[in-house]
């Protein structure tokens, strides 16, 4: 693993940079292969409060986990738990799921959109931001997963049932909707 840490309104001390990469570099065990991924790493204070958000991109999963307290060590180690847990819920899923369809044990895959705030202010339509990424095979299940464990609203996913892009999105009454083009 590769480590990017960064601070804001606070200096990353050698102390607190070997604590972080020991304590993710625990993550390493609930793989199979060693991943040479980047690990993103936050590290923000405001008022008192610290704040971690770690951000692991890999081929087939993004973690990702943020924590608020007000001790940064404390908020350290409950952000790996908190990444621990994502780790061990979605590998049991997608094994079960692998058991039931016979499909390859990992079946993940990276996907995610955002929305810009498009306010009409003056038939003037301003995009702040562009992401580009691969589509990868998947039913809606497995889409819902993925939007969950990256706390979106909406995932973006290539259906392996219908072979067509589709979305899914959580609705204002907690379950979820799935969006199928038609031709």
């Amino acid at each position: 693993m590769r480590f990017n840490i960064r601070g804001e309104n606070i200096e990353v001390t050698d102390a607190i940079r070997e604590y972080v990469e020991k304590k993710i570099s625990k993550l390493e065990r609930y793989f199979d292969t060693t991943q040479s991924t980047d690990v993103h790493v936050n590290l923000s204070v405001y008022n008192d409060e610290q704040r971690i958000e770690v951000t692991i991109p890999m081929t087939d999963l993004l973690l990702r986990g943020e924590v608020r307290h007000d001790d940064l060590y404390a908020a350290i180690d409950l952000v790996v738990d908190k990444l621990e847990r994502q780790v061990r819920k979605y590998k049991t899923k997608i094994n079960r799921k692998s058991r039931q369809h016979g499909a390859p044990k990992h079946v993940f895959a990276e996907m995610e959109r955002e929305l810009a705030d498009n306010e009409d202010t003056s038939d003037n339509f301003e995009i702040v931001r562009t992401k580009r990424f691969d589509l990868k095979p998947m039913d809606s299940e497995e889409a819902i997963l993925q939007m969950d464990m990256l706390g979106h609203s909406f995932f973006v996913f290539n259906n392996v049932e219908s072979g067509e892009t589709s979305v899914v999105y959580r609705r204002k009454d907690g379950k979820y909707g799935l969006i199928e083009p038609t031709l």
